[in-house]
């Protein structure tokens, strides 16, 4: 019988503790400072109390204080089952805190706790808060430009993470942001135009936070629709912009039925004309450079930045020549920001005449005779219509064999204003004749203060130059050729590419 008692003591005694265990739980009973806001964080004292004697080893491992997401490190003190945190330095304002325990601290005898411990408290007073003040574009608006840049104004600055990382588009949308206005207004600039006719939805989480690392605290979505822009971009005007920035209008050419109909030309283009094409509203420059088709002319450069503009301008990749003919093609297909395209052909008809462009050219030759007697020189003259005119070169005035003082004079047709270039008519210059005829040593180029200051009759109106030199006569008879090579310059800088040439007989 003691037997049996003593194991029922013994029985009795474990079913007890554990109903004891079982009862009474581990748990933090109370804790400082409490939820809500302190104004003066030095004061703020940080504890646990327990339910049960813990193991203090354990609660401190796993207890945790962040502020604004950051740990904030410090030593421990005990009072009984009361455990103290006491900061490295002082808690700080404007500061969100976050006090935990893991559910794995456990009192003394291994009891842990059924849950984890977590509580809240604040530096920051709730008017610091940062607030969302507007929203571009606003909820269920639509917008025409599918290139809109989203606009959010906040209460107070925000860095750029905290939007990357809380701010979202659905469907998703790419892009980047930037800030603006000390960081209060955020810009999105989308990577790729929005969708036509799509709606889509702006998310912002609750977590997004100020520069001061204080969130917004509520989320926020707003809606909108992309693309309603269903109108075809045209071309509204097409132009030359002349050397001093004047914009002469370009007549389009719609194309002629019958031979009767003759097509319609723009004269007078001139050397450094640019071409300016003006739409209705922005459309991408790529696709106008694309479109854009000049047959019978050197290549074009855009001037205008690659981007949606509704004013383009082109310049020549070198001179169109002088008196030709060319056409400036404007094909459909040019998209604006919405990706309509125009529907229409445009075709500009052109011909490079411009008065200030015409290249220098030889027109006649004027050459006394009788070069030292003053009273009767006796010019020869020919011109370029003329073909193979007889020299009347005599050994009277020009003896065989001897160096005689004289000169030519050259007239030509130039661009209106210029006069040639001395420097280049000497070094083109040049007499080539067959059988040794004559040989021409030149000295000087004259634009003024002529040998004879009367012109040759008909020529008052040209251009006229004069070259001294000795002429060598000879007995021989043959072609004399008076050549101006290739690359003869004005003063306002044409250029003859060709070689000019008038021969006569001797």
């Amino acid at each position: 019988m003691k037997i049996k008692f003593y194991f029922l003591l013994i029985f009795l005694s474990l079913f007890l503790s554990c109903d004891i265990l079982r009862f009474s739980k581990f748990e933090v009973v109370s804790w400082t400072p409490g939820e809500g806001y302190y104004s003066d964080p030095e004061k703020i004292a940080v504890s646990l109390e327990f339910s049960r004697e813990p193991d203090t080893a354990i609660a401190e491992r796993y207890f945790s204080l962040t502020g604004n997401e950051n740990r904030v490190k410090g030593n421990f003190s005990w009072d009984g089952k009361k455990m103290t945190f006491i900061p490295l330095t002082p808690l700080e304002k404007n500061t969100d805190y976050v006090l935990s325990l893991s559910a794995d601290a456990c009192d003394v005898k291994g009891l842990s706790m059924d849950e984890a411990f977590s509580r809240e408290f604040t530096t920051r007073p709730e008017n610091n808060r940062p607030v969302l003040l507007s929203c571009y574009p606003q909820m269920f608006a639509e917008i025409s430009d599918p290139r809109t840049e989203v606009r959010l104004l906040f209460s107070l600055p925000v860095p750029l993470i905290a939007l990357y990382d809380n701010v979202s588009f659905s469907p998703s949308m790419t892009g980047s942001w930037r800030l603006e206005e000390g960081g209060r207004l955020a810009v999105f600039t989308p990577a790729e135009p929005w969708t036509q006719l799509k709606q889509y939805e702006i998310h912002l989480s609750s977590m997004l936070t100020d520069n001061n690392g204080m969130n917004i605290g509520n989320d926020f979505k707003s809606v909108f629709t992309a693309g309603t822009d269903h109108e075809k971009p045209y071309l509204l005007s097409a132009g030359r912009i002349a050397k001093d920035g004047y914009v002469i209008k370009l007549a389009p050419d719609k194309g002629h039925i019958g031979a009767a109909q003759l097509p319609v030309e723009n004269h007078e283009w001139e050397k450094e004309d640019r071409l300016k094409l003006v739409f209705s509203k922005p459309v991408d420059a790529l696709s106008v450079k694309n479109y854009l088709i000049t047959e019978n002319a050197p290549g074009l450069v855009m001037e205008t930045p690659p981007d949606y503009q509704t004013e383009f301008i082109f310049r020549f990749e070198s001179v169109p020549a002088y008196e030709s003919r060319f056409t400036f093609r404007i094909k459909p297909g040019i998209k604006d920001i919405a990706g309509n395209e125009s529907k229409d052909e445009y075709i500009y008809r052109i011909f490079a005449n411009g008065k200030y462009s015409q290249p220098p050219a030889l027109a006649g030759i004027r050459m006394p005779m009788s070069p030292n007697n003053a009273a009767n020189l006796d010019y020869f003259f020919t011109d370029t219509d003329s073909l193979f005119e007889k020299i009347p070169i005599k050994d009277g005035n020009y003896p065989s064999g001897e160096s005689v003082s004289t000169w030519i004079e050259l007239y030509f047709t130039t661009a209106e204003g210029s006069t040639i270039d001395p420097f280049s008519l000497m070094e083109l210059f040049r007499i080539e004749t067959s059988n040794n005829v004559i040989v021409f040593s030149p000295r000087q180029v004259k634009y003024s203060n002529f040998s004879d200051p009367q012109p040759q009759s008909g020529m008052e109106n040209l251009v006229r130059m004069e070259i001294t030199g000795n002429i060598v006569n000879s007995v021989n008879f043959g072609l004399i050729n008076f050549i101006i090579g290739a690359g003869l310059k004005d003063s306002l800088g044409n250029k003859n590419e060709k070689t000019q040439k008038i021969s006569a007989v001797k």
